[in-house]
C-alpha cells in the first residue's frame, strides 16, 4: 500500500473500515494503514483503543455528530480533501464497513472530485459480526439461503422510499436491520402487513462484540413489547428470521465467565496488553488506567562490562531481562557476555523472555518470594551474584543470600514511577464509576500500583472508594500494601504471574 515510510509524495486518503466494536476485529490492512497515519478522522462511537496504533505524530479528529450536526457529511469532506490536499497520510476510520450504510462512497465520490487519489479497506459489518457473537449465524442450510441488509432509518419507511418492504417481507429468509430500534414499531407492522409471519423469530443486539453486549427475542407480534420491558437503547442490529433460532444452541460470547464484569487493570501500559487479553478473551470489559510506568536508571558499566565474573545473574522481572540486555546491546555485547554465569528467572514469563534471547535458566524458584529464591538456590557460600532489578525493590532476596555466605551487588535496573493516568478527566471518570458500583474489580499487581492508585484518589479513604468494589492481587507483597491501607483484599494469585491472578479471579 502507498501509506508506507517510503510513500510517494502528495496525499492520499484511506477509507477504512473498523469493525463493529471488538478492538480486534479491524483488519490487518486497517491497522497497517493507521501506523502510517498523519491524520485520523475517526467516528464517534468507535473503539478509541484502535487510535493507539496511530505513530505519535498523528492529528485525531473526531468525526463531527451527526445528530447534532445536520452539514456534517459536507465537513467531513472538506476535512479530508483539506488534509490530503496538504500533502498529509489521512485516514477515514469508519464503524463496521465504509460501504455498508457508512457513507464511505459519499465520501470517495468527492474524493474523486477533487481528484485526490483515495483507497477503501473493507471492514467487518455489524450485521455479520453482532449476529455472530450473539450465537446468529445470518444463513444456515436448515433455515437461511438468503440475506439481506436494511437501513431501518426514518426515511426508509416514508412513502416515497425505495426499499421494497413488500418484497423484503417474503422473499428474503433473513433481514438485518440497521439503525431501527427507534422505528421497531413500524417495521414489525410493515413486514407482518405485507404477509411475514407474526410468528417469526427476531433478536436485537445491542453493541454487539463487546463486552457489554445485550440480546433480546422475541417474535414479530411480540418483540415491541419486550425490547420496551427491557429498556434497550440503541444502537442495535434487528435480526429477523428463522435463523434466531439457533442463538440457544450457538451462544458462545455472552456465556464467557468474566462476560460484562467491568475490570480495572492498574499495571504499566507497556505491561498491561497481555494481562488485559487474558481478562479480555474471557469477556471483561477491561479499563486500563495505569499508574506506573517503567522508567530505566542509569547502571555502572562495570557490571555490564564484568557481567562474565558473576557466578550467579538473578532475574526477578520480565522488565530486568529486557533492560539488562538492552544494556548489554548498548555496550556492544550479546548473551555471550554471561559466559559460564549461572542464570536464575523468577515466573514462567521470565523464563519466557530469557528462551526469546537464547538463555535456558539454570534455577528456577517455586515461588517469586526472596525468601524462597534464597533457600531453593542451593549452596552460594562465596559465591558473586548479580541482582539487576528494581530501585525499589525489597531487601529480604538480598539478605538471604547475603546470610548464605553470597557476595551480593545488588543494582538498580529501573525505577517504578507514578504517572498521571490520562488526566484529570479520566481520573474523575475512575472515581465516580468506583463510588457508583460501576467497576466489578480491581486488580494490583505490585506494591507500587498499589500506593500510586490510591495517592491518585486521596480524597477518599481506601475503604470508602473501593467498598463496593472487589480486589485481586497478585501476591502476599502486594496484598500485605493493599491491607495496610485499609483495603480488603478479595483475591490472591497463587503465584506471581498475571495467569495465576486470571485464575484466581475466574474461581473466586
Amino acid at each position: 500500500m502507498n501509506a508506507s515510510p517510503n510513500k510517494p509524495s502528495g496525499g492520499i486518503v484511506y477509507i477504512v473500515g473498523a469493525g463493529p466494536g471488538d478492538r480486534k476485529l479491524i483488519t490487518l490492512k486497517g491497522v497497517e494503514c493507521l501506523q502510517h497515519a498523519d491524520v485520523v478522522v475517526y467516528d464517534l462511537l468507535l473503539n478509541d483503543a484502535l487510535l493507539e496504533h496511530c505513530p505519535a505524530h498523528t492529528e485525531k479528529i473526531r468525526a463531527p455528530d451527526p445528530r447534532i450536526r445536520t452539514t456534517r457529511q459536507t465537513e467531513l469532506n472538506q476535512l479530508l480533501v483539506e488534509h490530503a490536499k496538504a500533502g498529509k497520510t489521512v485516514v477515514r476510520l469508519k464503524g463496521g464497513d465504509p460501504y455498508i450504510f457508512g457513507r464511505g462512497g459519499e465520501e470517495a465520490v468527492a474524493l474523486t472530485e477533487a481528484s485526490i487519489p483515495f483507497e477503501i479497506v473493507p471492514g467487518i459489518t455489524s450485521a455479520i459480526a453482532a449476529s455472530a457473537y450473539a450465537g446468529i449465524p445470518v444463513t444456515h442450510r436448515n433455515y437461511a439461503s438468503s440475506v439481506a441488509f436494511v437501513t431501518g432509518h426514518s426515511a426508509a419507511l416514508r412513502p416515497d422510499s425505495n426499499i421494497n418492504w413488500e418484497g423484503l417481507a417474503t422473499a428474503v429468509d433473513t433481514l438485518v436491520v440497521y439503525m431501527g430500534v427507534a422505528h421497531l414499531r413500524q417495521i414489525a407492522e410493515r413486514l407482518m402487513t405485507h404477509g411475514r409471519d407474526p410468528q417469526t423469530p427476531v433478536s436485537l443486539v445491542r453493541v454487539g462484540t463487546t463486552p457489554q453486549q445485550q440480546v433480546v427475542q422475541g417474535t414479530l407480534e411480540d418483540i415491541v413489547r419486550k425490547v420496551e420491558a427491557t429498556q434497550l437503547k440503541s444502537p442495535a442490529v434487528i435480526v429477523i428470521g428463522e435463523v434466531n433460532r439457533l442463538r440457544q444452541q450457538l451462544q458462545w460470547f455472552d456465556t464467557k465467565p468474566l462476560f460484562g464484569k467491568r475490570i480495572l487493570v492498574t499495571r504499566a501500559r507497556a505491561q498491561a496488553s497481555g494481562f488485559a487479553d487474558l481478562l479480555e478473551a474471557r469477556g471483561a470489559q477491561v479499563i486500563q488506567f495505569p499508574t506506573i510506568e517503567i522508567q530505566p536508571v542509569d547502571v555502572n558499566s562495570a557490571y555490564i562490562n564484568s557481567v562474565n565474573e558473576y557466578d550467579w545473574i538473578v532475574f526477578t522481572s520480565i522488565n530486568a531481562v529486557e533492560i539488562f540486555y538492552e544494556r548489554l546491546r548498548e555496550n556492544g555485547k550479546d548473551v555471550r557476555a554471561f559466559g559460564t554465569s549461572k542464570i536464575c528467572a523468577v515466573g514462567p514469563k521470565t523464563v519466557e523472555v530469557l528462551n526469546r534471547i537464547g538463555i535456558q535458566p539454570d534455577f528456577v524458584p517455586s515461588h517469586s518470594r526472596g525468601s524462597t529464591i534464597a533457600a531453593e538456590i542451593g549452596d552460594v557460600r562465596d559465591k558473586k551474584i548479580l541482582l539487576p532489578r528494581a530501585k525499589i525493590a525489597t531487601a529480604d532476596l538480598p539478605n538471604g543470600l547475603s546470610e548464605k555466605g553470597a557476595l551480593v551487588d545488588d543494582v538498580p535496573l529501573y525505577d517504578t514511577v507514578k504517572v498521571a493516568s490520562g488526566g484529570d478527566k479520566k481520573r474523575d471518570e475512575i472515581r465516580a464509576d468506583l463510588l457508583n458500583g460501576g467497576i466489578d474489580l480491581v486488580t494490583f499487581t505490585s506494591s507500587s500500583t498499589v500506593t500510586n492508585f490510591l495517592e491518585m484518589f486521596s480524597s477518599h479513604a481506601p475503604a470508602v472508594l473501593l467498598a463496593d468494589v472487589k480486589v485481586a492481587v497478585i501476591g502476599p507483597t502486594t496484598q500485605k500494601t493493599a491491607v495496610g491501607y485499609g483495603v480488603q483484599v478479595d483475591v490472591i494469585a497463587k503465584n506471581a504471574s498475571v495467569e495465576s491472578l486470571v485464575e484466581a479471579i475466574l474461581e473466586a
